[in-house]
Protein backbone atom coordinates (compact mmCIF):
# COMPACT_ATOMS: atom_id res chain seq x y z
CA UNK A 1 0.00 0.00 0.00
CA UNK A 2 1.21 3.59 -1.32
CA UNK A 3 1.56 5.15 2.30
CA UNK A 4 2.18 8.76 3.60
CA UNK A 5 5.59 8.67 5.76
CA UNK A 6 6.08 9.95 9.39
CA UNK A 7 7.80 13.46 9.60
CA UNK A 8 11.17 11.43 11.04
CA UNK A 9 11.60 9.44 8.20
CA UNK A 10 11.85 12.90 6.04
CA UNK A 11 15.53 14.19 5.21
CA UNK A 12 15.93 17.24 7.26
CA UNK A 13 17.42 19.37 4.38
CA UNK A 14 13.73 19.20 2.95
CA UNK A 15 12.37 20.53 6.15
CA UNK A 16 11.83 24.35 7.24
CA UNK A 17 14.41 25.65 9.89
CA UNK A 18 12.10 26.48 13.05
CA UNK A 19 15.00 26.74 15.31
CA UNK A 20 15.83 30.19 13.51
CA UNK A 21 12.61 31.20 15.66
CA UNK A 22 13.14 29.75 19.03
CA UNK A 23 15.97 27.61 19.24
CA UNK A 24 13.83 25.20 21.42
CA UNK A 25 10.64 24.87 23.30
CA UNK A 26 12.26 26.54 26.72
CA UNK A 27 13.15 30.15 24.73
CA UNK A 28 9.80 29.95 23.16
CA UNK A 29 8.26 29.44 26.92
CA UNK A 30 10.58 32.12 28.53
CA UNK A 31 9.81 34.62 25.65
CA UNK A 32 5.72 34.16 26.34
CA UNK A 33 6.32 34.67 29.63
CA UNK A 34 8.26 38.13 28.96
CA UNK A 35 4.97 39.04 27.16
CA UNK A 36 3.07 38.25 29.88
CA UNK A 37 4.82 40.52 31.70
CA UNK A 38 4.61 43.85 29.44
CA UNK A 39 0.75 43.36 28.84
CA UNK A 40 0.53 46.06 31.75
CA UNK A 41 2.57 48.12 30.49
CA UNK A 42 0.42 48.63 27.85
CA UNK A 43 -2.35 49.01 29.88
CA UNK A 44 -1.30 52.14 31.74
CA UNK A 45 -1.11 54.11 28.95
CA UNK A 46 -5.46 54.19 28.81
CA UNK A 47 -6.73 57.50 29.03
CA UNK A 48 -3.45 58.96 27.49
CA UNK A 49 -3.22 58.45 24.06
CA UNK A 50 -3.51 61.89 23.14
CA UNK A 51 -2.11 63.12 26.11
CA UNK A 52 0.72 64.68 24.01
CA UNK A 53 3.16 63.83 20.83
CA UNK A 54 5.70 62.31 23.30
CA UNK A 55 3.34 59.77 25.03
CA UNK A 56 1.73 59.05 21.75
CA UNK A 57 5.17 57.98 20.51
CA UNK A 58 6.09 55.83 23.67
CA UNK A 59 3.26 54.05 23.28
CA UNK A 60 3.36 52.71 19.69
CA UNK A 61 6.92 51.91 20.40
CA UNK A 62 6.03 49.96 23.06
CA UNK A 63 3.40 48.47 21.17
CA UNK A 64 5.79 47.61 18.69
CA UNK A 65 7.95 46.02 20.66
CA UNK A 66 5.46 43.62 22.18
CA UNK A 67 3.46 42.42 19.09
CA UNK A 68 6.76 41.79 17.37
CA UNK A 69 7.66 39.80 20.02
CA UNK A 70 3.88 38.24 19.98
CA UNK A 71 4.09 37.29 16.43
CA UNK A 72 6.62 35.59 17.03
CA UNK A 73 5.22 33.75 20.29
CA UNK A 74 2.56 32.98 17.91
CA UNK A 75 3.83 31.61 14.67
CA UNK A 76 6.06 29.16 16.34
CA UNK A 77 3.62 26.85 17.68
CA UNK A 78 1.54 27.28 14.49
CA UNK A 79 4.45 26.16 12.23
CA UNK A 80 4.80 23.12 14.91
CA UNK A 81 1.14 22.23 14.49
CA UNK A 82 1.45 22.23 11.16
CA UNK A 83 3.99 19.91 10.95
CA UNK A 84 2.05 17.24 12.44
CA UNK A 85 -1.45 18.48 13.63
CA UNK A 86 -1.82 15.22 15.88
CA UNK A 87 0.91 16.67 18.08
CA UNK A 88 -1.77 17.96 21.09
CA UNK A 89 1.43 19.74 23.16
CA UNK A 90 1.87 22.01 20.28
CA UNK A 91 -1.68 22.67 19.75
CA UNK A 92 -1.53 24.13 23.55
CA UNK A 93 0.97 25.90 23.15
CA UNK A 94 -0.53 27.59 19.91
CA UNK A 95 -3.71 28.22 22.22
CA UNK A 96 -1.70 29.79 24.98
CA UNK A 97 -0.08 32.10 22.40
CA UNK A 98 -3.90 32.91 20.54
CA UNK A 99 -4.84 33.58 24.33
CA UNK A 100 -1.89 35.85 24.96
CA UNK A 101 -2.85 37.66 21.42
CA UNK A 102 -6.35 38.07 22.73
CA UNK A 103 -4.96 39.46 25.95
CA UNK A 104 -2.56 41.74 24.45
CA UNK A 105 -5.47 43.48 22.14
CA UNK A 106 -7.64 43.40 24.57
CA UNK A 107 -5.10 45.65 26.96
CA UNK A 108 -4.64 48.31 24.20
CA UNK A 109 -8.61 48.20 23.44
CA UNK A 110 -8.54 51.68 24.05
CA UNK A 111 -6.17 52.65 21.76
CA UNK A 112 -7.68 53.60 18.44
CA UNK A 113 -10.96 54.54 20.06
CA UNK A 114 -8.14 57.36 22.10
CA UNK A 115 -6.62 58.06 18.46
CA UNK A 116 -10.06 58.83 16.86
CA UNK A 117 -11.13 61.38 19.06
CA UNK A 118 -8.09 63.56 17.24
CA UNK A 119 -8.73 65.20 13.93
CA UNK A 120 -6.74 65.30 11.17
CA UNK A 121 -5.57 69.04 12.31
CA UNK A 122 -4.78 67.48 15.82
CA UNK A 123 -2.63 64.77 13.99
CA UNK A 124 -0.81 67.19 11.70
CA UNK A 125 -0.02 69.51 14.97
CA UNK A 126 1.47 66.21 16.98
CA UNK A 127 3.94 65.41 14.18
CA UNK A 128 5.09 68.65 13.81
CA UNK A 129 5.56 68.54 17.75
CA UNK A 130 7.38 64.89 17.20
CA UNK A 131 8.69 64.58 13.87
CA UNK A 132 9.47 60.85 14.47
CA UNK A 133 5.34 60.77 14.04
CA UNK A 134 5.91 61.30 10.54
CA UNK A 135 6.30 57.54 9.99
CA UNK A 136 2.83 56.60 11.13
CA UNK A 137 1.18 58.97 8.32
CA UNK A 138 -0.62 56.43 6.93
CA UNK A 139 -0.98 54.73 9.91
CA UNK A 140 -2.81 57.29 11.49
CA UNK A 141 -5.08 58.17 8.36
CA UNK A 142 -6.10 54.43 7.88
CA UNK A 143 -7.66 54.73 11.96
CA UNK A 144 -9.35 57.85 11.36
CA UNK A 145 -10.83 56.80 8.56
CA UNK A 146 -12.69 53.70 10.15
CA UNK A 147 -13.85 56.11 13.02
CA UNK A 148 -17.48 55.45 11.84
CA UNK A 149 -17.17 51.97 12.28
CA UNK A 150 -15.20 52.10 15.65
CA UNK A 151 -17.13 51.09 18.68
CA UNK A 152 -16.14 52.65 22.50
CA UNK A 153 -13.44 51.41 24.67
CA UNK A 154 -15.55 49.00 26.81
CA UNK A 155 -16.88 47.93 23.40
CA UNK A 156 -13.82 46.82 21.73
CA UNK A 157 -12.33 45.48 24.39
CA UNK A 158 -14.77 43.00 25.05
CA UNK A 159 -14.53 42.05 21.30
CA UNK A 160 -11.25 41.44 21.47
CA UNK A 161 -11.57 39.51 24.28
CA UNK A 162 -14.08 37.29 22.26
CA UNK A 163 -11.66 36.82 19.49
CA UNK A 164 -10.80 33.33 20.16
CA UNK A 165 -14.31 32.20 20.74
CA UNK A 166 -15.12 33.50 17.18
CA UNK A 167 -12.75 31.91 15.71
CA UNK A 168 -13.98 28.39 16.94
CA UNK A 169 -15.62 27.77 13.56
CA UNK A 170 -12.36 27.69 11.71
CA UNK A 171 -10.19 25.95 14.47
CA UNK A 172 -12.70 23.23 14.63
CA UNK A 173 -13.11 22.54 11.13
CA UNK A 174 -9.27 22.42 10.88
CA UNK A 175 -8.93 20.70 13.53
CA UNK A 176 -11.76 18.10 11.99
CA UNK A 177 -10.35 18.11 8.42
CA UNK A 178 -6.46 17.62 9.33
CA UNK A 179 -5.98 15.61 12.23
CA UNK A 180 -9.30 13.56 12.88
CA UNK A 181 -10.63 12.80 8.98
CA UNK A 182 -9.39 9.92 6.60
CA UNK A 183 -10.50 10.38 3.45
CA UNK A 184 -10.42 6.82 2.10
CA UNK A 185 -8.29 3.77 0.57
CA UNK A 186 -9.11 3.05 -2.99
CA UNK A 187 -6.81 0.19 -5.34
CA UNK A 188 -5.33 1.68 -8.32
CA UNK A 189 -4.81 0.40 -11.84
CA UNK A 190 -1.96 -1.83 -11.13
CA UNK A 191 -3.75 -3.21 -7.91
CA UNK A 192 -1.93 -1.35 -4.71
CA UNK A 193 -4.01 0.26 -2.32
CA UNK A 194 -4.26 4.34 -2.40
CA UNK A 195 -5.06 5.98 0.89
CA UNK A 196 -6.49 9.15 -0.58
CA UNK A 197 -5.62 12.47 1.28
CA UNK A 198 -6.24 16.08 1.29
CA UNK A 199 -2.83 16.79 -0.39
CA UNK A 200 -3.19 13.97 -3.33
CA UNK A 201 -6.43 14.03 -3.79
CA UNK A 202 -6.08 16.79 -7.12
CA UNK A 203 -3.17 14.70 -8.47
CA UNK A 204 -4.85 11.18 -7.88
CA UNK A 205 -8.30 12.90 -10.42
CA UNK A 206 -4.91 13.04 -13.22
CA UNK A 207 -5.11 9.81 -13.48
CA UNK A 208 -5.65 8.69 -17.11
CA UNK A 209 -7.89 5.67 -15.72
CA UNK A 210 -11.22 7.13 -16.11
CA UNK A 211 -12.55 4.33 -13.72
CA UNK A 212 -10.20 4.65 -10.78
CA UNK A 213 -10.33 8.81 -11.28
CA UNK A 214 -14.27 7.99 -10.70
CA UNK A 215 -13.55 5.52 -7.65
CA UNK A 216 -11.30 8.56 -6.23
CA UNK A 217 -13.82 10.96 -6.30
CA UNK A 218 -16.75 9.11 -5.38
CA UNK A 219 -14.62 7.28 -1.81
CA UNK A 220 -13.44 10.90 -1.36
CA UNK A 221 -16.87 12.68 -1.50
CA UNK A 222 -18.37 9.88 0.42
CA UNK A 223 -16.29 10.75 3.41
CA UNK A 224 -17.24 14.30 3.28
CA UNK A 225 -20.80 13.45 3.33
CA UNK A 226 -20.37 11.69 6.79
CA UNK A 227 -19.68 14.72 8.31
CA UNK A 228 -22.08 17.23 6.23
CA UNK A 229 -23.88 18.04 9.13
CA UNK A 230 -20.20 19.03 11.57
CA UNK A 231 -18.78 21.27 8.56
CA UNK A 232 -22.00 22.54 8.04
CA UNK A 233 -22.92 24.07 11.13
CA UNK A 234 -19.30 25.04 11.11
CA UNK A 235 -19.61 27.01 7.89
CA UNK A 236 -22.89 28.34 9.06
CA UNK A 237 -21.71 29.49 12.50
CA UNK A 238 -18.85 31.44 10.73
CA UNK A 239 -20.71 33.31 8.46
CA UNK A 240 -22.92 34.52 11.31
CA UNK A 241 -20.48 35.85 13.18
CA UNK A 242 -19.36 37.95 9.85
CA UNK A 243 -22.32 38.85 9.62
CA UNK A 244 -22.79 39.80 13.12
CA UNK A 245 -19.44 41.48 13.36
CA UNK A 246 -20.37 43.68 10.86
CA UNK A 247 -23.55 44.80 11.66
CA UNK A 248 -21.93 45.75 15.13
CA UNK A 249 -19.32 47.96 13.30
CA UNK A 250 -22.13 49.36 11.42
CA UNK A 251 -21.85 47.85 8.17
CA UNK A 252 -24.64 47.33 5.43
CA UNK A 253 -23.47 43.77 4.85
CA UNK A 254 -20.10 41.09 6.19
CA UNK A 255 -18.84 42.02 2.60
CA UNK A 256 -18.76 45.66 2.80
CA UNK A 257 -16.89 45.00 6.32
CA UNK A 258 -14.62 42.65 5.30
CA UNK A 259 -13.82 44.75 2.14
CA UNK A 260 -13.58 47.89 3.98
CA UNK A 261 -10.64 46.61 6.30
CA UNK A 262 -8.03 46.65 3.57
CA UNK A 263 -9.89 50.02 2.15
CA UNK A 264 -10.67 48.06 -1.54
CA UNK A 265 -14.37 49.08 -2.20
CA UNK A 266 -16.94 46.46 -3.09
CA UNK A 267 -17.17 47.68 -6.43
CA UNK A 268 -13.97 46.03 -7.15
CA UNK A 269 -15.46 42.54 -6.05
CA UNK A 270 -18.32 43.94 -8.59
CA UNK A 271 -16.14 44.47 -11.32
CA UNK A 272 -14.50 41.19 -11.33
CA UNK A 273 -17.96 38.99 -10.88
CA UNK A 274 -19.74 40.99 -13.65
CA UNK A 275 -16.53 40.66 -16.13
CA UNK A 276 -15.97 36.51 -15.33
CA UNK A 277 -19.84 36.17 -15.67
CA UNK A 278 -19.26 38.04 -18.89
CA UNK A 279 -16.47 35.09 -19.69
CA UNK A 280 -17.37 32.29 -19.04
CA UNK A 281 -18.02 30.93 -22.56
CA UNK A 282 -13.93 30.63 -22.75
CA UNK A 283 -14.42 28.58 -19.49
CA UNK A 284 -16.91 26.31 -21.18
CA UNK A 285 -14.54 26.03 -24.19
CA UNK A 286 -12.01 24.25 -22.00
CA UNK A 287 -14.38 21.86 -20.50
CA UNK A 288 -15.13 21.41 -24.32
CA UNK A 289 -11.42 20.85 -25.12
CA UNK A 290 -11.20 18.59 -22.33
CA UNK A 291 -14.04 16.28 -23.59
CA UNK A 292 -12.64 16.13 -26.65
CA UNK A 293 -9.16 15.46 -25.44
CA UNK A 294 -10.66 12.51 -23.05
CA UNK A 295 -13.00 11.18 -26.17
CA UNK A 296 -15.31 10.65 -24.14
CA UNK A 297 -19.36 11.87 -24.47
CA UNK A 298 -19.98 13.54 -21.93
CA UNK A 299 -17.72 15.33 -18.89
CA UNK A 300 -18.16 14.56 -15.77
CA UNK A 301 -16.89 15.84 -12.45
CA UNK A 302 -14.02 13.54 -11.84
CA UNK A 303 -12.62 14.36 -15.10
CA UNK A 304 -12.50 18.28 -14.54
CA UNK A 305 -8.54 18.12 -13.55
CA UNK A 306 -7.25 16.02 -16.02
CA UNK A 307 -4.83 17.46 -18.29
CA UNK A 308 -5.76 17.74 -21.71
CA UNK A 309 -2.83 15.67 -22.65
CA UNK A 310 -4.64 12.90 -21.09
CA UNK A 311 -2.08 12.12 -18.76
CA UNK A 312 -0.04 12.91 -15.51
CA UNK A 313 2.87 13.90 -17.30
CA UNK A 314 6.15 14.05 -16.39
CA UNK A 315 7.88 14.29 -13.01
CA UNK A 316 9.58 16.83 -11.85
CA UNK A 317 11.58 16.49 -8.75
CA UNK A 318 12.03 19.32 -6.38
CA UNK A 319 15.46 20.30 -6.53
CA UNK A 320 14.43 20.82 -10.42
CA UNK A 321 11.66 22.50 -9.61
CA UNK A 322 13.44 25.22 -7.51
CA UNK A 323 16.25 25.40 -9.85
CA UNK A 324 13.75 25.98 -12.96
CA UNK A 325 12.09 28.62 -10.58
CA UNK A 326 15.14 30.61 -10.15
CA UNK A 327 16.28 30.83 -13.21
CA UNK A 328 12.23 31.86 -14.44
CA UNK A 329 12.55 35.24 -12.13
CA UNK A 330 15.79 36.55 -13.74
CA UNK A 331 13.44 39.52 -15.30
CA UNK A 332 12.88 40.10 -11.98
CA UNK A 333 16.63 41.47 -11.44
CA UNK A 334 19.98 39.83 -10.43
CA UNK A 335 19.45 40.73 -6.50
CA UNK A 336 15.82 39.58 -6.47
CA UNK A 337 16.70 36.16 -8.33
CA UNK A 338 19.61 35.88 -5.66
CA UNK A 339 17.70 36.69 -2.87
CA UNK A 340 15.42 33.72 -3.49
CA UNK A 341 18.16 32.05 -4.14
CA UNK A 342 19.72 31.90 -0.58
CA UNK A 343 16.56 31.44 1.13
CA UNK A 344 16.01 28.15 -0.72
CA UNK A 345 19.21 27.17 0.48
CA UNK A 346 18.61 28.54 4.23
CA UNK A 347 15.70 25.82 4.56
CA UNK A 348 12.65 28.61 4.04
CA UNK A 349 10.95 25.36 2.64
CA UNK A 350 8.97 22.42 4.40
CA UNK A 351 8.74 20.38 1.40
CA UNK A 352 7.50 16.96 1.53
CA UNK A 353 3.88 15.28 2.59
CA UNK A 354 4.18 13.34 6.07
CA UNK A 355 1.63 11.97 8.49
CA UNK A 356 -0.50 14.38 10.07
CA UNK A 357 0.75 17.47 8.26
CA UNK A 358 -1.40 20.14 7.39
CA UNK A 359 -3.25 20.27 3.95
CA UNK A 360 -2.37 22.14 0.99
CA UNK A 361 0.66 25.37 1.24
CA UNK A 362 1.19 28.50 2.42
CA UNK A 363 3.91 31.26 3.10
CA UNK A 364 4.22 32.49 6.75
CA UNK A 365 6.91 34.22 9.01
CA UNK A 366 7.05 37.40 11.16
CA UNK A 367 8.69 40.79 10.37
CA UNK A 368 12.06 39.75 12.70
CA UNK A 369 11.99 36.04 11.24
CA UNK A 370 12.94 34.34 7.79
CA UNK A 371 9.60 33.54 5.72
CA UNK A 372 8.44 30.01 6.01
CA UNK A 373 7.08 27.70 3.29
CA UNK A 374 4.85 24.62 3.95
CA UNK A 375 4.34 22.71 1.35
CA UNK A 376 3.36 19.07 -0.16
CA UNK A 377 5.07 18.75 -2.59
CA UNK A 378 3.79 15.41 -5.30
CA UNK A 379 6.84 15.55 -7.62
CA UNK A 380 5.04 16.94 -10.40
CA UNK A 381 4.07 20.46 -12.83
CA UNK A 382 1.31 21.58 -10.48
CA UNK A 383 3.46 21.34 -7.09
CA UNK A 384 6.30 22.97 -9.51
CA UNK A 385 4.04 26.02 -9.45
CA UNK A 386 3.06 26.12 -5.64
CA UNK A 387 6.15 26.40 -5.24
CA UNK A 388 6.56 29.63 -7.32
CA UNK A 389 3.70 30.76 -6.07
CA UNK A 390 4.99 30.70 -2.58
CA UNK A 391 8.40 31.74 -2.80
CA UNK A 392 6.03 35.37 -4.57
CA UNK A 393 4.75 35.79 -0.91
CA UNK A 394 8.22 35.34 0.56
CA UNK A 395 10.01 37.39 -1.27
CA UNK A 396 6.75 40.08 -0.89
CA UNK A 397 7.66 39.83 2.70
CA UNK A 398 11.13 39.84 2.89
CA UNK A 399 11.61 42.99 0.71
CA UNK A 400 8.96 45.03 2.12
CA UNK A 401 10.38 43.84 5.94
CA UNK A 402 13.61 45.61 4.11
CA UNK A 403 11.99 48.75 2.79
CA UNK A 404 9.66 49.83 5.92
CA UNK A 405 9.22 49.86 9.35
CA UNK A 406 7.27 46.99 11.33
CA UNK A 407 3.85 49.09 11.31
CA UNK A 408 4.26 49.61 7.52
CA UNK A 409 5.57 46.20 6.53
CA UNK A 410 2.44 43.84 6.38
CA UNK A 411 0.64 44.06 3.09
CA UNK A 412 -2.91 43.24 2.22
CA UNK A 413 -3.93 39.68 0.65
CA UNK A 414 -5.06 41.76 -2.33
CA UNK A 415 -1.45 42.88 -3.19
CA UNK A 416 -0.15 39.50 -1.54
CA UNK A 417 -1.56 37.39 -4.22
CA UNK A 418 -0.47 39.21 -7.04
CA UNK A 419 3.11 38.83 -6.06
CA UNK A 420 2.72 35.13 -5.87
CA UNK A 421 1.01 34.91 -9.44
CA UNK A 422 3.85 37.02 -10.95
CA UNK A 423 6.14 34.26 -10.12
CA UNK A 424 3.52 31.71 -11.97
CA UNK A 425 3.60 33.51 -14.70
CA UNK A 426 7.26 34.27 -15.29
CA UNK A 427 7.80 30.32 -14.99
CA UNK A 428 5.05 29.89 -17.04
CA UNK A 429 7.12 32.15 -19.86
CA UNK A 430 10.81 30.82 -18.54
CA UNK A 431 9.73 27.01 -19.53
CA UNK A 432 8.24 27.25 -22.57
CA UNK A 433 11.15 29.42 -24.22
CA UNK A 434 13.81 27.20 -22.84
CA UNK A 435 12.51 23.73 -22.18
CA UNK A 436 12.96 21.24 -25.37
CA UNK A 437 11.24 18.22 -23.43
CA UNK A 438 7.89 18.11 -25.90
CA UNK A 439 5.96 16.84 -23.15
CA UNK A 440 7.56 18.88 -20.28
CA UNK A 441 6.20 22.10 -22.31
CA UNK A 442 2.68 20.39 -23.58
CA UNK A 443 2.16 19.66 -19.94
CA UNK A 444 3.62 23.58 -18.66
CA UNK A 445 1.28 24.83 -21.33
CA UNK A 446 -1.79 23.10 -19.85
CA UNK A 447 -0.86 23.76 -15.81
CA UNK A 448 -0.59 27.35 -16.92
CA UNK A 449 -4.32 26.98 -18.38
CA UNK A 450 -5.29 25.06 -15.37
CA UNK A 451 -4.10 28.10 -13.14
CA UNK A 452 -5.91 30.49 -15.12
CA UNK A 453 -9.06 27.97 -14.78
CA UNK A 454 -8.82 27.95 -10.97
CA UNK A 455 -7.70 30.97 -10.14
CA UNK A 456 -9.41 33.45 -12.10
CA UNK A 457 -12.57 31.54 -12.88
CA UNK A 458 -13.21 28.87 -9.62
CA UNK A 459 -12.00 31.71 -7.06
CA UNK A 460 -14.81 33.87 -8.66
CA UNK A 461 -16.96 31.00 -8.66
CA UNK A 462 -15.97 30.12 -4.56
CA UNK A 463 -16.74 34.49 -4.45
CA UNK A 464 -20.14 34.50 -5.46
CA UNK A 465 -21.15 31.42 -3.40
CA UNK A 466 -19.33 33.22 -0.50
CA UNK A 467 -21.19 36.30 -1.01
CA UNK A 468 -24.61 34.14 -2.31
CA UNK A 469 -24.46 32.36 1.45
CA UNK A 470 -23.67 35.79 3.73
CA UNK A 471 -26.84 37.33 1.82
CA UNK A 472 -28.76 34.28 2.69
CA UNK A 473 -28.15 35.14 6.75
CA UNK A 474 -28.05 38.86 6.02
CA UNK A 475 -31.70 38.40 4.46
CA UNK A 476 -32.69 36.32 7.61
CA UNK A 477 -32.98 32.74 5.75
CA UNK A 478 -31.95 29.55 7.61
CA UNK A 479 -28.22 28.00 6.25
CA UNK A 480 -28.45 24.20 6.28
CA UNK A 481 -26.33 21.77 4.62
CA UNK A 482 -28.97 20.96 2.14
CA UNK A 483 -29.28 24.79 0.89
CA UNK A 484 -25.40 24.83 1.15
CA UNK A 485 -25.65 22.00 -1.57
CA UNK A 486 -27.67 23.09 -4.10
CA UNK A 487 -26.51 26.81 -3.88
CA UNK A 488 -22.85 25.13 -4.82
CA UNK A 489 -24.75 22.67 -7.20
CA UNK A 490 -26.16 25.54 -9.12
CA UNK A 491 -23.01 27.96 -9.40
CA UNK A 492 -21.31 24.87 -10.20
CA UNK A 493 -23.55 23.57 -12.94
CA UNK A 494 -23.27 27.55 -14.52
CA UNK A 495 -19.69 27.43 -14.26
CA UNK A 496 -18.79 24.23 -15.40
CA UNK A 497 -22.18 24.06 -18.19
CA UNK A 498 -20.58 21.15 -20.44
CA UNK A 499 -19.62 18.82 -17.79
CA UNK A 500 -22.79 16.71 -15.60
CA UNK A 501 -22.08 16.90 -11.80
CA UNK A 502 -21.35 13.86 -10.38
CA UNK A 503 -19.94 11.59 -7.43
CA UNK A 504 -21.09 14.36 -4.90
CA UNK A 505 -19.17 17.41 -6.18
CA UNK A 506 -21.88 19.42 -4.57
CA UNK A 507 -20.28 18.69 -1.35
CA UNK A 508 -17.08 20.43 -2.72
CA UNK A 509 -17.72 23.24 -0.63
CA UNK A 510 -17.25 21.45 2.90
CA UNK A 511 -13.29 21.07 1.48
CA UNK A 512 -12.68 24.72 0.81
CA UNK A 513 -11.40 26.14 3.70
CA UNK A 514 -11.17 29.68 2.90
CA UNK A 515 -14.85 30.12 2.79
CA UNK A 516 -13.72 30.95 6.51
CA UNK A 517 -11.80 33.79 6.27
CA UNK A 518 -14.24 36.03 5.37
CA UNK A 519 -14.09 37.75 2.01
CA UNK A 520 -10.71 36.11 1.05
CA UNK A 521 -10.59 34.46 -2.08
CA UNK A 522 -11.60 37.22 -4.66
CA UNK A 523 -8.39 38.13 -4.39
CA UNK A 524 -6.67 35.29 -6.20
CA UNK A 525 -8.72 35.86 -8.99
CA UNK A 526 -8.15 39.66 -8.87
CA UNK A 527 -4.43 38.60 -8.07
CA UNK A 528 -3.51 36.62 -11.47
CA UNK A 529 -5.50 39.53 -13.29
CA UNK A 530 -2.76 42.06 -12.16
CA UNK A 531 -0.33 39.47 -12.47
CA UNK A 532 -0.95 38.76 -16.01
CA UNK A 533 -0.48 42.77 -16.66
CA UNK A 534 2.32 43.20 -14.85
CA UNK A 535 3.94 40.49 -16.42
CA UNK A 536 3.45 41.51 -19.85
CA UNK A 537 4.98 44.80 -19.48
CA UNK A 538 8.46 43.71 -17.38
CA UNK A 539 8.61 41.39 -20.74
CA UNK A 540 7.85 44.56 -23.18
CA UNK A 541 10.00 47.02 -21.31
CA UNK A 542 12.42 44.82 -19.00
CA UNK A 543 14.12 46.84 -16.10
CA UNK A 544 11.63 50.18 -15.92
CA UNK A 545 8.70 48.22 -15.76
CA UNK A 546 10.86 45.27 -13.44
CA UNK A 547 11.80 48.10 -10.74
CA UNK A 548 8.28 49.62 -10.60
CA UNK A 549 6.99 45.84 -9.84
CA UNK A 550 9.98 45.53 -7.02
CA UNK A 551 8.58 49.21 -6.13
CA UNK A 552 5.33 47.84 -5.59
CA UNK A 553 6.37 45.02 -3.54
CA UNK A 554 8.97 47.00 -1.62
CA UNK A 555 6.06 49.22 -0.25
CA UNK A 556 4.06 46.50 1.56
CA UNK A 557 1.68 48.10 3.70
CA UNK A 558 2.37 51.78 3.43
CA UNK A 559 -0.15 52.64 0.91
CA UNK A 560 -3.70 51.38 0.27
CA UNK A 561 -3.65 48.26 -2.13
CA UNK A 562 -5.15 50.11 -5.35
CA UNK A 563 -2.72 53.01 -4.63
CA UNK A 564 0.17 49.64 -4.02
CA UNK A 565 -0.74 48.09 -7.03
CA UNK A 566 -0.52 51.75 -9.05
CA UNK A 567 3.18 51.83 -8.47
CA UNK A 568 3.43 48.71 -11.09
CA UNK A 569 1.27 50.20 -13.72
CA UNK A 570 -2.25 48.41 -13.32
CA UNK A 571 -5.62 50.20 -12.03
CA UNK A 572 -7.85 47.21 -10.77
CA UNK A 573 -10.82 49.55 -10.29
CA UNK A 574 -11.26 48.69 -14.13
CA UNK A 575 -12.25 45.80 -15.60
CA UNK A 576 -9.44 46.25 -18.50
CA UNK A 577 -6.88 43.88 -16.16
CA UNK A 578 -9.45 40.92 -16.04
CA UNK A 579 -10.69 41.16 -19.40
CA UNK A 580 -6.79 41.32 -20.31
CA UNK A 581 -6.76 37.78 -18.18
CA UNK A 582 -9.05 36.12 -19.61
CA UNK A 583 -7.87 37.39 -23.54
CA UNK A 584 -4.49 35.59 -22.32
CA UNK A 585 -6.56 32.79 -21.59
CA UNK A 586 -8.40 32.51 -24.83
CA UNK A 587 -4.85 32.65 -26.65
CA UNK A 588 -3.19 29.68 -24.40
CA UNK A 589 -6.45 27.67 -25.06
CA UNK A 590 -6.34 28.33 -28.89
CA UNK A 591 -2.87 27.62 -28.68
CA UNK A 592 -3.11 24.45 -27.12
CA UNK A 593 -6.01 22.99 -29.04
CA UNK A 594 -3.85 23.39 -32.22
CA UNK A 595 -0.98 21.93 -30.76
CA UNK A 596 -3.19 18.93 -29.68
CA UNK A 597 -5.25 18.86 -32.55
CA UNK A 598 -8.94 18.94 -30.57
CA UNK A 599 -10.62 21.00 -33.06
Amino acid sequence: MSSVPERSEIDESYKWDLESIFEDDDAWAATYEDIGDRIDELRAYEGRVTESAETLLELLELREEVFRELARVATYPQLRSAEDTRNQEYQAMAAKASSLRSEASSATSYFEPELQSLSEDDVEAFIETEPELATYEHYFDDVLRMKPHTRSTEVEEVLAELSEVTDAPSEIYSMLTNADMTYGVVEDPDGEEVEITQANFTKLQTNPDREFRRRVHETFYDEWADVRNTVGTSLEKAVREHVTSAEIRNYDSARAAALDGSNVPVEVYDTLVDTVDDNLDALHRHAELKEAALGVDQLESHDLYMSLTGDQGPDVEYDQAAEWVIEAVAPLGEAYQERMAEGLESRWVDVYENRGKRSGAFSSGTYDTQPFIMMNYQDDVSSMYTLAHELGHSMHSELAGDAQPWHDASYEIFVAEIASTVNETLLTHYLLENVEDEELRTHVLDEYLERFRSTLFRQTMFATFEQRIHERVEDGEALTPDAFDEMYADLKGDFYEPAELTGGIEREWQRIPHFYYDFYVYQYATGISAAAAIVERVLEEGEPAAADYREMLKAGGSDYPLGVVERAGIDMSSPDPIESAAGIYREYLDEVAALLDLE
